[in-house]
């Protein structure tokens, strides 16, 4: 586009908003800066922010150095705050420099927010959005992939192999074994994957040969890759699986589940050992299922994932489908993009009724004292899934084992969720049924009688010291989770740091920081000092003493913690040879 052009553009129509900006243009201080119009223009669909020419008619030229020789550092910038990528562009009318901004629009039923406010465009202004445009967005429903006729699409173009374990599925979750002898365009036509002889792209999904998905849909493949550290950026192994979606989850978890790249993990309780899988089958099942089920498929990207000695990451294309959040995903029913995928899925027994499973993730993840599943790297364009392999609190798995291995009705996962953040010191959030089930079972209780603060009962306490792990921390009486003693690292590192820095280092969400800030202030271990604007957080003088020597570990542990990454070392590259 040039500049002539840009000048004839509608601000309304066009969606164009024009600025001088000479000299300058606010990045994000205020509504009228470049985050305030990204996120207004996003949520009107897309359009651009012209820098560099007058607002008034007929839009004269006035040149701008805003963000000169820094445009590139502008596109991250915005990516990281908003998670959504801009284009810029650079033109020039006779010397004097114009600025594009190319906004893409907001993803489909999902709002875009600035300063916690959802904007749009009125005249010259930019206002909160009206209830009836946030309305029409949030209630936007995807279209349905994968109930679309895929053109020349046969039944010879079918697995044979796929749709025998569809019907053994399906037979087996309806409890009629005699759906497997029924023939096999009867099923499909009874599932709704045909229909006067037209298959639509469910089948190809759920049951397509490997020719079939090459001709019709390339990107329906799902690729692995092994990497030693987090630091390389080659792979050591990598593999591509493009198969039928009820033929490949068996192959992935093969791949995955190798002695080299799936150690088990081994707890020590009294004369018992406790044998733990670094990466647990079922989660990883539900997660590939997710990625696959839930993705966009006219996005050319396949279903990646990056696999280490410590965690693993399971990428798809599209963000969370709409209503869906990173803090509503156990609760949240939300409308499949690829519904009719789903439904097989469901109806054979492969996901959950809620058409998710990650209820089930969370669960396993609780009962086994590992980290939660980590969304936070998750965007408006990508669902990132980490899983990590560490145990993160011996303790606290043996802890809900011997709950629930004496119980008849087992804790939900809501349940083990407050046990978890009450044994983080976590106080906010907290399911209220959960909350007050578990008080009265006597697994949690408050520290003092006159105290609001909520700790678990003297079982787990008993099992942290049995296990060598000390609940004091940092402060005594507060248990620190690995997130805070990252966060306090930072702190003691970075004087006067602010939230918003931490969340840029860490990469972790703004609002997941300020509830960590804020039980690390009420355990006396951080100090705001300073206004909010220039001010910053500060480790409390009298406990990083104790802070900087609880985090040394002593030579004979490095030593030997050295030695066993050795011994992975050449155990990974001689057990991944033998299988190339």
């Amino acid at each position: 586009m040039t500049v002539q052009e840009l000048k004839h553009l509608r601000e309304s129509e066009d969606k164009v908003e024009f600025k001088e900006a000479k000299t300058q243009f606010s990045y994000n201080s205020g509504r009228k800066s470049v985050l305030g119009y990204v996120s207004a223009l996003a949520n009107e669909g897309g359009g651009y922010l012209v820098s560099g020419i007058k607002e008034a008619k007929p839009h004269e030229v006035c040149g701008s150095e805003a963000f000169e020789s820094k445009e590139g550092k502008l596109e991250q910038d915005v990516y990281r705050d908003l998670k959504i990528r801009i284009k810029t562009e650079t033109l020039f009318d006779g010397g004097k420099r114009v600025l594009v901004i190319k906004i893409p629009s907001r993803p489909v039923g999902k709002v875009l927010y600035f300063e916690d406010v959802p904007l749009m465009r009125v005249g010259e202004s930019l206002t909160r959005m009206s209830d009836e445009m946030y309305l029409s967005i949030i209630q936007e429903q995807e279209p349905d992939f994968s109930a679309r006729i895929c053109e020349g699409l046969t039944f010879g173009d079918l697995d044979g192999e796929a749709i025998a374990l569809m019907k053994a599925g399906y037979a087996r979750k309806q409890k009629n074994p005699a759906f497997e002898t029924l023939p096999d365009l009867q099923v499909l036509t009874d599932l709704g994957l045909t229909e006067n002889g037209n298959y639509n792209y469910a089948a190809l999904i759920l049951l397509g040969t490997r020719k079939a998905l090459r001709k019709y849909l390339p990107n329906a493949e799902v690729i692995i890759e092994y990497r030693l550290n987090h630091s390389m950026i080659s792979y050591t192994a990598r593999k591509e699986f493009q198969e039928s979606l009820f033929t490949v989850l068996d192959k992935v978890w093969d791949y995955v589940n190798q002695p080299a790249s799936n150690p088990l993990l081994h707890v020590q309780h009294k004369f018992r050992i406790y044998d733990i899988p670094a990466f647990n089958r079922e989660v990883i099942r539900e997660a590939v299922l997710n990625a696959i089920g839930h993705r966009i498929w006219y996005d050319l990207g396949s279903v990646v994932i990056k696999q280490y000695p410590d965690s693993i990451n399971i990428i798809n294309s599209g963000g969370f489908p709409s209503g869906v959040t990173e803090d509503n995903i156990l609760t949240v029913r939300s409308q499949p993009r690829n519904k009719r995928v789903m439904e097989i899925l469901e109806k054979t027994g492969e996901v959950e009724r809620s058409g998710q499973g990650v209820d089930k993730m969370y669960y396993i993840c609780l009962m086994e004292g590992k980290p939660l599943p980590d969304y936070s790297q998750t965007d408006n364009f990508q669902v990132d899934l980490c899983l990590r392999a560490t145990i993160a609190d011996e303790a606290f798995y043996i802890f809900v084992n011997e709950i629930q291995d004496r119980r008849a009705d087992k804790l939900n996962v809501f349940d083990l969720l407050a046990l978890d953040k009450v044994r983080q010191g976590i106080s906010m959030d907290l399911p209220e049924l959960s909350v007050e089930k578990l008080q009265r079972e006597g697994l949690i209780k408050l520290k003092t009688p006159k105290s609001k603060k909520l700790i678990l009962c003297d079982l787990y306490y008993d099992l942290l010291k049995q296990s060598g792990g000390v609940s004091g921390g940092v402060s005594g009486g507060v248990n620190v989770s690995d997130i805070e003693k990252t966060i306090l690292e930072v702190i003691q590192n970075n004087d006067n740091i602010n939230t918003k820095q931490i969340s840029e280092l860490l990469g972790i969400p703004r609002r997941t920081v300020e509830r960590y800030l804020a039980k690390l202030k009420e355990e006396h271990l951080i100090e705001f000092r300073g206004v909010p604007k220039t001010g910053g957080y500060y480790l409390k003088r009298q406990v990083i003493a104790n802070y900087s020597n609880s985090t040394q570990e002593s030579p004979k542990s490095t030593q030997e913690a050295k030695k066993s990454r050795k011994r992975l070392f050449l155990l990974s590259l001689f057990l991944l040879f033998l299988n190339q």
